[in-house]
């Protein structure tokens, strides 16, 4: 009930964050916030899509390899769109501080759209070799296609040739998105020093990218959530299991996929009176 109760509560903040990024004009024609809607549609599709496997391995609902394919791959697809997205916001900001002159002709809402085709062509590219590569493991191998224990991404990827594209696929993945947001937080850094700066605006941008570095951090830490429970699992029965299991999922899941409201929803002077008055369902809040 915890892990289901925490995404339903994130979820609702990430909608009205959403609807919010769409309820005024300004948000739609600067590149920041376009790419945060990007950012925030991912990461809330990423939970709508774990809630799915969560409540399926929590009543034990067994479905064929197909149906879960289906879910496993959309999870997949939508857990790679974010630190990708990570890396072009960090761009941005770096653009927006060291050369605030060219920064609405490099990120105008045409190349910010392309910016975000480009990642999603990306991890769609992910998806397909993946496809691939099931299909290379059932052509060689017997394989029953209604799955004994509940849907999940083990489950779906369990032959050993996933588990060598999975460490070589994410350790390229976070080792390009972490060198593009430290280059940009070091070309700010150097930036900040000058005279000429916007000292406010250089604090704030570095800020905002070190969370984005903490924020590929946990990213990174979620995707090791299966090597952690199984390590965990040889040491401690199986109610405690279930236990540890429950918090990892909030900690490790679904934690990192919220962060993106904090870091922009609270902190941005733009978003957050227009985010604070929709979560109040327009209300005014006291």
């Amino acid at each position: 009930m915890l892990s289901i109760g925490s995404i339903c509560s994130f979820f609702y903040i990430n909608c009205v964050l959403l609807f919010t990024l769409r309820s005024k004009q300004v948000f739609c024609e600067t590149s920041r916030y376009i790419l945060l809607f990007n950012l925030i549609f991912a990461d809330t599709a990423h939970l709508v899509f774990n809630l799915l496997l969560y409540i399926m391995s929590f009543y034990r609902i067994k479905v064929s390899y197909y149906a879960c394919g289906i879910f496993v791959l959309l999870s997949v697809f939508s857990q790679l769109i974010s630190p990708l997205t990570l890396a072009v916001m960090s761009l941005e900001r770096y653009v927006a501080v060291c050369h605030p002159l060219r920064h609405a002709t490099i990120f105008t809402v045409r190349s910010t759209g392309t910016a975000i085709a480009v990642v999603g062509t990306v991890s769609f590219i992910h998806i397909l070799i993946r496809v691939f590569m099931l299909v290379y493991v059932f052509t060689t191998i017997s394989v029953n296609l209604q799955i004994n224990d509940f849907c999940s991404k083990e489950a779906m990827f369990f032959a050993p040739i996933f588990d060598e594209f999975e460490k070589a696929y994410a350790s390229t993945l976070f080792l390009s998105v972490g060198v593009a947001i430290i280059g940009s937080y070091i070309g700010v850094a150097l930036v900040a020093r000058s005279a000429s700066t916007n000292k406010e605006s250089a604090k704030k941008a570095l800020q905002t990218l070190l969370l984005h570095l903490i924020q590929l951090t946990l990213v990174l830490t979620s995707s090791l959530f299966s090597t952690i429970i199984i390590a965990i699992a040889r040491t401690v029965n199986r109610s405690a299991l279930l236990r540890v299991y429950n918090i990892c999922f909030v900690f490790l899941s679904v934690l990192p996929r919220c962060l993106s409201t904090l870091i922009y929803g609270l902190r941005d002077q733009t978003i957050r009176p227009v985010l604070l008055l929709n979560l109040c369902c327009r209300y005014r809040c006291r």
